[in-house]
């Protein structure tokens, strides 16, 4: 089987600084082999945001928005492989609210992947975030978060069901099921495949056997973990059917992105 895949959960940079992969100096893909990399994968789109490392807790409004406006760049220069995804900071709310709006102005409406311990803060359910995510579901945008604080998680998804909310990595066994039990509350959660969960044998087929592959997006944190390794967990897992593989590498993604108007796909 051979379907084209979407990345949902990447973080592409521009300088040395905001690349994440661990061995960046001795075998890492450099910012202009990105596309080419990816697409001999299968991948033809990846999304995410930008993001500093190392981590600034301390990182003014300027700084947030200069990682957004890198995204925007990057996405212009990669011509339609990229799309981009931006950060907001509920300590920056109105700044945030005015970068929500920036951002549907041009038909961004990915939102994240937000990584909150980038940038000093980890409370997805204040009165902040949910003004944010207010403005979020009145524009149509996608939530793409970090799993962390998972109490905090569950609150937001307990006030916020509508939203479309796309929670990154898995995680191990115990953290998988609370993602699940929170698909049960929202039938606009869905869980994106990076980082830690997608090698524990039989994870994702019992996560479809529950609720469909309709929840599912490939992701695979790129460029910090290696996206081959997620092409062949999905693509020749033997317990999943051709549809279900499909709709998890590409139809899911192409699906939301389509239904939020992102201007920056094209497909």
């Amino acid at each position: 089987m051979k379907t084209p895949i979407i990345d949902f959960h990447t973080h592409p940079f521009d300088t040395i600084d905001e690349n994440i992969c661990q061995y960046k100096y001795d075998v890492g893909v450099g910012r202009d082999e990105v596309k080419n990399y990816m697409n001999n994968l299968g991948i033809e789109h990846i999304c995410g945001s930008v993001i500093h490392v190392p981590a600034v807790p301390d990182m003014p409004w300027s700084g947030i928005r200069e990682l957004n406006n890198i995204a925007l760049t990057l996405a212009e220069e990669y011509n339609g492989f990229y799309i981009p995804g931006f950060h907001i900071h509920p300590s920056y709310l109105k700044e945030s609210l005015e970068e929500i709006e920036r951002m549907h102005s041009i038909g961004v409406n990915l939102i994240g992947e937000i990584v909150p311990y980038c940038f000093g803060w980890s409370d997805y359910s204040s009165r902040e975030m949910d003004e944010i995510l207010d403005l979020a579901l009145e524009l149509n945008m996608i939530f793409s978060f970090h799993t962390m604080n998972e109490d905090a998680i569950d609150r937001m998804v307990e006030k916020h069901p509508k939203n479309i909310l796309v929670a990154a990595h898995p995680g191990e066994k115990d953290s998988f099921t609370r993602h699940l039990a929170r698909m049960e509350k929202s039938e606009n959660y869905y869980l994106d495949l990076s980082g830690t969960g997608i090698f524990r044998q039989g994870m994702l087929a019992y996560g479809i056997k529950k609720f469909g592959a309709e929840r599912f997006l490939f992701g695979t944190d790129f460029p910090v973990c290696n996206p081959a390794v997620y092409v062949g967990g999905v693509g020749m897992d033997d317990l999943l059917t051709d549809s279900d593989k499909e709709k998890v590498m590409f139809g899911n993604a192409d699906r939301l992105l389509r239904e939020t108007e992102n201007k920056f796909y094209e497909n």
